[in-house]
């Protein structure tokens, strides 16, 4: 049944000032879902996950869904760390390690305060960049990591999860190596759509429910 649904997080759902002339994620949104939906943009762009709790505070009445992709920033202030020194790779993987839990604390927290609203809820998983440095690989791997703090907190809560890796997974799906296109706010618009309305013929194989 329609309703209104409501996008928090960061920039990959405000990517309004990186697609000039173009339409961003949410106008994008409103025209899959057509006028019996209604969508409202809260997140920020280059919030964190600390900053989903004062989005929340402009919830409007009548929302019905939240979709939350929020962690990437998160991740680019740890990026620091793949250049650090170690002697073994166990060194590298305990130090990145450290920086999941720390993560994994913060996510928990958030997500227990989306859900504490009682509405049906997606988190969005982060998407691989297109950074050249370090290389592609290395920032893949240790995206994986973050994303597993994602996925666990979503199914420990039995929350729905988009996975934009595999939506955004085309160089033409970013405006710059860290921000959806015009190209890519369309497909994630898409992947949130079909989390809405499970019976769309739109492909699901993003969404875990």
């Amino acid at each position: 049944m329609p309703g209104h649904v409501v996008l928090l997080g960061d920039s990959v759902l405000d990517n309004g000032a990186y697609v000039p002339g173009e339409p961003d994620v949410v106008a994008q949104l409103r025209a899959e879902l057509g006028p019996a939906w209604a969508a409202t943009l809260l997140a920020v762009d280059g919030d964190v996950v600390d900053g989903v709790a004062r989005q929340l505070r402009g919830l409007p009445g009548g929302a019905t869904h939240l979709v939350v992709s929020v962690g990437g920033n998160d991740a680019l202030g740890s990026a620091y760390l793949l250049g650090a020194g170690v002697t073994s790779v166990a060194a590298g993987v305990e130090l990145l390690a450290g920086a999941q839990a720390e993560l994994a604390e913060r996510y928990d927290a958030m997500l227990d305060v989306v859900l504490a609203t009682g509405l049906p809820t997606a988190v969005c998983t982060i998407y691989d960049t297109r950074l050249a440095e370090p290389s592609h690989a290395v920032v893949r791997g240790a995206l994986a990591l973050f994303n597993d703090v994602i996925t666990r907190a979503a199914f420990a809560r039995g929350v729905g999860v988009l996975d934009l890796r595999l939506v955004c997974a085309q160089d033409a799906d970013f405006a710059n190596p860290i921000e959806p296109s015009a190209h890519g706010g369309r497909k994630i618009a898409r992947a949130v759509a079909a989390w809405l309305e499970p019976d769309r013929p739109a492909t699901r194989s993003t969404i875990v429910v």
